[in-house]
């Protein structure tokens, strides 16, 4: 953040550099040493020089805001002073009173500077980092991208709820047919005409010769084909025995729609259709 100089009142001082450059600083003929940065008169200029300035302390406001996203004004005023303080070990008590209420007063005018340009939000006690400003132009292409990149994310996110909602009908209606099996049967199916959910078909030609290793605790299965073959999981073979009302190539009857908005909940059922 880089703030426009004021010029100083006093005679024979030179602006050096361009209020645009980091490096810009108030330089003075009569410029005399100082022990802090802080106390004295001519603080600002031996600030400055120290690289110790308004400018610089600005910067150092706002990375810290932006760095920790969300703060309070105590939080970064006692940072900053244990940070500038530390440094100027040999100024006496008195000197060092001094600075603090200065550092804390500059903590509190870069902190109104960033809330006025919107780079920060306060409310109540609690800052905010919101992002340094851009030209219009970069903003524009900024948001332009971002919409590209959220319209793709929601199309992903569309196809994974179908596909999400196409299983629950099939597994809902694959529920529903098994009843009714078992309740024209009046008992349960045998055991050895059960699949299990989930499972995989590999097919192949029959002319196929398939070997088949299996390790020792039966975890690991390896097959080699000395021809082409197809791998199904459960739910493409329940789409294939029309458990989803044909929803997934498009041919649904309206009964079948009726049927299918009914399998799923009622927030759901616009998808369905």
């Amino acid at each position: 953040v880089i703030g426009t100089p004021q010029r100083p009142s006093a005679q024979n001082t030179i602006l050096v550099g361009s209020p645009h450059t980091p490096n810009t600083h108030f330089a003075s003929q009569n410029q005399t040493g100082d022990s802090s940065p802080w106390s004295a008169g001519k603080r600002n200029k031996k600030g400055e020089k120290n690289g110790k300035g308004l400018r610089h302390f600005s910067m150092k406001v706002c990375e810290k805001v932006q760095r920790k996203g969300t703060t309070s004004y105590n939080e970064v005023a006692d940072e900053l002073v244990a940070e500038f303080t530390t440094t100027d070990n040999h100024i006496s008590p008195n000197e060092s009173a001094y600075d603090q209420k200065n550092i804390r007063r500059r903590v509190y005018d870069a902190l109104n500077v960033l809330m006025a340009m919107n780079i920060i939000s306060k409310e109540k006690k609690e800052i905010k980092w919101i992002g340094l400003p851009t030209n219009s132009a970069q903003e524009c292409q900024n948001l332009e991208v971002e919409k590209q990149r959220r319209i793709e994310r929601i199309k992903q996110k569309q196809s994974q709820l179908q596909e999400l909602i196409l299983q629950q009908i099939a597994f809902k209606n694959l529920v529903q047919r098994n009843r009714q099996a078992e309740q024209q049967a009046n008992r349960p199916p045998p055991s050895n005409s059960v699949i299990h959910l989930p499972f995989i078909i590999v097919n192949t030609s029959k002319k196929t010769v398939i070997d088949c290793s299996i390790s020792n605790d039966k975890f690991e299965y390896l097959f080699n084909f000395d021809n082409t073959f197809e791998i199904h999981d459960d739910i493409e073979v329940l789409k294939r025995m029309g458990m989803a009302c044909g929803l997934e190539s498009g041919s649904c009857s309206a009964e079948d729609l009726k049927i299918a908005r009914s399998l799923v909940p009622k927030a759901l059922e616009p998808y369905v259709t």
